[in-house]
């Protein structure tokens, strides 16, 4: 099948939007060479992407190669923006992960690698800005082997580096290639490789050989044979290594300078695999209620998975879609398998960025827009009636960082509800709730900069202007200790006896157990539904615990107790007695409130490293690691969410602006009685 699914990933400022920027010109798809510098960049298409230099939403896009499709997603590299590489990554088929020559392994390099491994991406690498002073392309493989636990396997090698950068050997064709500045890059020049370079080329080629034949008795015995090995059998064995996620072959290249971008859509071609040579993914069959295996094939019912919406103001909800079977038409009805409704597509896009093209079908493999649908959200299956099967949930972490919001005029506040309400739906990470107290409407995201980001847009794109107070910690609650309650609910309601006991046994949960129910209670006499009441006030109630009304987690309940009176016993009473009984055994278990605790990474010049490290623990952080890379120091450690407030401004200070950190939620852990 001539079709790529790829994702582009890779810490912020890997070069990941510069490189996609590349291949849409050298593919044709963009007459000119967009910049982020200076917001010209055809993926960063939304202004506040222009304007802070960085990419947000996910953007798609359509190119061809060598007689290919290409889809490309151009994902995120800041942290806050995990669950826009979340949402991509689901859908992809293999993955391009860049890495700066200069900063190797970052750390949300890693993150997205290990997000990748949790969906068995294969991927192949390409390290960037090679021209850039510190360039270390030896440095960056070992990175990878030792942090990513990867094997990486390099096809190419640079010609010099830092400002002696001249081009790449290319291992498997030995050749030198090179590209005129003048044409832009576009020629891709092959040469004889030099003889002061043969002898690091011909090492280079032997290693590869070996990593090629030690997996392949046929190879091997063939390189004994014949004393070499085609270039094409070395492509097919590099390719089935990939596939099975044994090795990464690794490029590189200087994207802002026009080098190393064709021979990388060359690599997408011949290493990273086309939609029908992707494992089966797994699937829930509603009717059965079993797991079934969902196989490439166009002949069958459709199914297709809502990744991402994205509102466009005249055109109202984009969804972003990925086939897995069969085909969807423009015009035809579907059922959202998850929520059991009926959907019709008015119309199909395939997306260049924010540009479109209108196509009549989207089949099996391809990604593309569906305009029309009112109910589907972020994970939604839509499909077709005879055939009910749920693709694979995603998963997404929960915010931990919020902020009260409000309108600076009344008549604005419905408005804004309706504008929380569609950006909750794009964005699975980002939650409202209105205060009950207060009545303020408060936001939940991932970080300062997500926040941050929703909030612009409530005021440019919805031009509602908005009032934000602090950012405030978002808190969980949970128990301490083991407790035995039984809660007795007896009232007269409406002129009539409600009654109902139920005795509850709490246990406390390890850290991201999440909460458990159990009832063994074992009645026949008892209905159905008293026993769906009794669930119902339970597990409602852990939206809300009892120290200051956040979440509870990892609470274990079970139910070893309900006293039924055919007469006087109703689902309501059952209900009450099971919220109350929860909150008072709570009461007795030893409550105690949880802190987000953040994964905190900072890159530092080594002058800087005393006073950093300093810093964090007088914010109550723990550092765990520390490594050296060169001139840089890399420090890990354990904070506390709201210690960490501002934390970004006194670092630039401590380091003079040369120091750059990143944050991660990490596990809740009691609060401490510090302030």
């Amino acid at each position: 099948m001539n079709m790529r699914n790829i994702g582009i990933m890779a810490h912020i400022d890997a070069g990941k939007t510069t490189t996609t920027e590349r291949i849409l010109y050298y593919t044709g798809k963009s007459h000119r060479l967009g910049s982020v510098d200076d917001g010209t960049a055809t993926m960063d298409w939304m202004t506040q992407e222009q304007n802070r230099g960085i990419t947000i939403t996910s953007a798609a896009t359509t190119c061809f190669w060598q007689d290919h499709q290409i889809n490309i997603i151009d994902t995120p590299g800041h942290v806050d923006f995990t669950a826009e590489v979340e949402r991509s990554l689901r859908v992809l088929d293999g993955a391009v992960a860049i890495f700066c020559a200069v900063g190797g392994v970052e750390p949300q390099s890693e993150t997205v690698w290990h997000q990748a491994d949790t969906y068995h991406i294969p991927r192949i690498a390409y390290i960037n800005k090679m021209d850039r002073t510190g360039a270390d392309f030896q440095a960056v493989l070992h990175e990878m082997r030792t942090k990513l636990h990867a094997e990486p396997v390099p096809v190419q090698l640079p010609i010099g580096a830092e400002s002696d950068f001249a081009g790449v050997i290319d291992i498997i064709a030995r050749q030198e290639l090179h590209w005129d500045a003048a044409g832009g890059g576009k020629e891709v020049r092959r040469e004889p490789i030099r003889e002061a370079l043969q002898d690091v080329a011909r090492e280079a080629y032997e290693q590869l050989l070996d990593v090629v034949t030690s997996q392949s008795e046929e190879l091997t015995e063939r390189y004994l044979e014949e004393g070499d090995l085609k270039p094409e059998d070395i492509h097919a064995e590099l390719r089935r290594l990939t596939l099975n996620k044994q090795a990464v072959p690794v490029l590189c290249g200087a994207s802002l300078r026009n080098v190393g971008v064709q021979p990388l859509l060359d690599a997408v071609i011949r290493y990273l695999p086309a939609p029908d040579q992707v494992p089966a993914i797994h699937g829930h069959h509603k009717k059965k209620d079993a797991e079934v295996e969902i196989e490439h094939d166009l002949e069958a019912p459709p199914l297709a998975l809502v990744f991402k919406l994205q509102t466009d103001r005249e055109a109202g909800t984009y969804s972003f879609v990925r086939v897995y079977t069969g085909k969807i038409e423009k015009g035809k009805a579907y059922t959202n398998i998850d929520k059991g409704r009926k959907e019709r597509i008015h119309r199909l896009l395939r997306m260049h960025a924010n540009r479109s093209e209108a196509v009549d079908a989207l089949h099996a493999g391809e990604i593309g827009v569906a305009i029309g649908l009112k109910f589907s959200q972020t994970g939604d299956t839509i499909g077709s009636e005879g055939y009910p099967v749920i693709l694979e949930p995603m998963h997404f972490p929960e915010p931990v960082i919020s902020i009260a919001i409000e309108p600076k005029t009344m008549g604005d506040r419905d408005k804004l509800k309706e504008i929380l309400a569609l950006l909750s739906r794009e964005d699975p990470t980002f939650f409202y709730r209105e205060d009950e107290d207060t009545g303020q409407m408060i936001i939940s995201g991932m970080g300062e900069l997500h926040l941050d980001v929703m909030v612009t847009r409530i005021k440019d794109d919805f031009g509602v202007d908005a009032r934000i107070g602090n950012p405030q910690v978002t808190y969980r609650e949970s128990i301490s200790a083991s407790a035995v309650h039984t809660e007795v609910f007896d009232r007269v309601v409406g002129g009539k006896d409600n009654y109902a006991a139920i005795t509850l046994q709490l246990e406390p949960l390890s850290r991201g157990s999440g909460n458990t129910y159990t009832c063994t209670v074992k009645n026949q006499e008892i209905p159905k539904e008293i026993f769906e009441a009794v669930e119902e006030g339970i597990t409602g109630s852990f939206s809300g615990g009892v120290l200051m009304g956040y979440p509870m987690i990892d609470v274990g309940v079970t139910v070893t107790g309900i006293e039924y009176d055919p007469e006087r016993t109703s689902t309501f009473a059952c209900e009450a007695a099971a919220s109350m009984g929860l909150d008072n055994a709570v009461r007795a278990a030893g409550p105690q409130l949880l802190e987000p605790i953040m994964k905190v990474d900072i890159m530092v010049p080594s002058e800087f490293m005393g006073d950093v490290i300093g810093g964090v623990t007088m914010r109550g952080g723990v550092v765990t690691s520390v490594d050296a890379r060169g001139a840089i120091e890399h420090i890990r450690a354990t904070a506390p969410l709201r210690k960490l407030f501002g934390y970004s401004t006194s670092l630039r200070s401590t380091t003079q602006g040369r120091g750059v950190f990143a944050m991660e939620f990490s596990h809740f852990a009691q609060k401490s009685e510090d302030s």
